[in-house]
C-alpha cells in the first residue's frame, strides 16, 4: 500500500511522537521512511531603518548543520530497528518545501504530528498541518502531540 512514507519533523519531541506511527507502518509494508526537516532562512534587520532584511548566512549554515546531524541519528535509530530511512533537510517555506518534497520523493504518504493549536494561537502562530492538510494532493496521516 504504501511504498514511500514522507515525515517532516522540526527537532520537537512533539513532532517526534510521529515516529512510532510512521516506522510501525513502514515496516508493515516494507515501506522507506524519509524524515525531512525543513530550516526557515533566519532574517534580521541591521537597523530599525534598514528597509532590506539581511540574512544571516552563517547562522543558515550552522542551523541545516545541526538539522542534519539530528535527521542522521534518527535515521541511525530507525534502521536500527530494520527500517530502511532516508534524510532530507531543504531550506524554505516550511508548507511548500514539504509539499515539493514529497512530489519529488513520490512519497505515498506524508506523516506528522499536530500542535494541536486551536483558537488564537492557531491564528497567531498559523499551522503547517492545517496548510498541508489543504494543499496535499496525497493521503495524510496527522496526530495531535501531547504535551
Amino acid at each position: 500500500m504504501y511504498k514511500t512514507i514522507l515525515v517532516p519533523l522540526d527537532g520537537s519531541p512533539r513532532a517526534e511522537t510521529i515516529l512510532s506511527h510512521a516506522a510501525s507502518l513502514a515496516a508493515k509494508y516494507q515501506a522507506k521512511l524519509v524524515l525531512l526537516q525543513v530550516v526557515e532562512p533566519i532574517v534580521a534587520m541591521v537597523t530599525p531603518y534598514d528597509m532590506v532584511p539581511y540574512v544571516d548566512k552563517d547562522a543558515a549554515e550552522r542551523s541545516m548543520e545541526e538539522a542534519k546531524s539530528y535527521l542522521a541519528a534518527k535515521e541511525g535509530e530507525l534502521r536500527g530497528q530494520g527500517i530502511e530511512a532516508k534524510s532530507v533537510v531543504e531550506s524554505g517555506p516550511v508548507v511548500s518545501v514539504i509539499l515539493d518534497v514529497a512530489e519529488r520523493e513520490k512519497a505515498d504518504l506524508v506523516a506528522m504530528a499536530s500542535h494541536g493549536r486551536t483558537g488564537l494561537s492557531r491564528v497567531f502562530y498559523g499551522s503547517v498541518a492545517a496548510g498541508i492538510l489543504h494543499k496535499a494532493d496525497r493521503p495524510l496521516l496527522l496526530i495531535r502531540a501531547q504535551d
